[in-house]
């Protein structure tokens, strides 16, 4: 890490110092997530709610070939209102910081980077997935396989709801990620509350989860957990509602040819336009959701170093 241009925002660096919870943000959630200036006020919400829960918000991000480990409002204001920020994932990453390029971290660069910070927990809003089709395509995010090598604890609504998630729940399982839904046996639908899928495990609070991360590092076993957090049930949207507008907007992008990291993007903007806009107004309350959980696993590994 000595040879790598990475830099710790003054209030991220503060808290490694002190020894404080820090939880880690990815950065697609605002270049590519939604339009100036709601993409701004959102992330400054979700790091408010972060602060709000005793620990510490690290927004990541590659600006100007430098990783940065949290932004100050200065760098946020200006990454919500930059133009053409590369979606950087494991492939693309180390190219975007040796080129001095400026990239926004999916959940697998997150991963990578909150790893290399020392920073063991991240909030999300839902991972990446197989998607429908794959079995043609091979289109399966490297999320997957993140979670299987980076030991981060990493907290999403379950898998984006456009996605195959039974199949995205087996590629889990070989990869030997152990999926925890909190609260609940079925796992979590991303805008819906639930699903007919049933959570593989289930941890009912947050020390619990902590201690798992702990005796997973103590076994020596690679990889982090998935900690699939419910959307509250005032907020969700029923999924016998969401599954007519998914199967519609997954229609539009095989008409128009949508593929690769367009396909997501894609996907989302359209059930934004046919949902009238209720699955943004789903999607920051399950954001903000995870961030508070996040926060209070980040505070009981806090505890247990010190």
């Amino acid at each position: 890490m000595t040879n790598l241009p990475l830099t710790f925002s003054a209030e991220v660096a503060q808290a490694r110092k002190d020894g404080t919870p820090i939880v880690a943000l990815e950065s697609t959630i605002i270049t590519h997530g939604m339009p100036y200036p709601q993409n701004l006020e959102v992330a400054q919400q979700v790091e408010a709610d972060v602060r709000d829960a005793g620990a510490t918000p690290a927004t990541i991000a590659v600006i100007d070939g430098t990783l940065h480990i949290g932004l100050d409002a200065d760098q946020l204001s200006a990454l919500a209102q930059a133009k053409g920020v590369a979606k950087l994932s494991r492939a693309d990453m180390a190219v975007c910081i040796a080129a001095g390029k400026t990239g926004a971290t999916t959940v697998a660069a997150t991963m990578i980077a909150a790893h290399l910070a020392g920073i063991s927990v991240f909030a999300t809003g839902g991972i990446g997935g197989v998607h429908k089709g794959a079995e043609d395509s091979f289109d399966i995010s490297a999320d997957l396989m993140e979670l299987g090598q980076t030991p981060v604890t990493v907290v999403a609504a379950g898998a984006k709801a456009i996605l195959d998630v039974a199949k995205t729940l087996e590629v889990l399982e070989t990869q030997g990620v152990p999926v925890i839904t909190v609260g609940q046996d079925s796992f979590p639908a991303f805008w819906s509350a639930t699903s007919p899928l049933k959570s593989p495990l289930r941890m009912d609070n947050p020390a619990d989860i902590a201690r798992a991360h702990q005796t997973r590092a103590a076994m020596g076993l690679p990889g982090g957990q998935l900690v699939a957090n419910p959307i509250p049930q005032v907020d969700e949207i029923a999924a016998s509602d969401l599954a007519p507008v998914i199967a519609k907007a997954q229609a539009d992008a095989a008409a128009h040819g949508i593929s690769g990291k367009a396909v997501t993007p894609y996907l989302l903007q359209r059930i934004f336009e046919l949902t009238e806009g209720r699955s943004l107004t789903a999607n920051i309350a399950l954001v903000r959701n995870n961030a508070r959980l996040a926060s209070q696993i980040a505070a009981h590994l806090s505890v247990s170093k010190a």
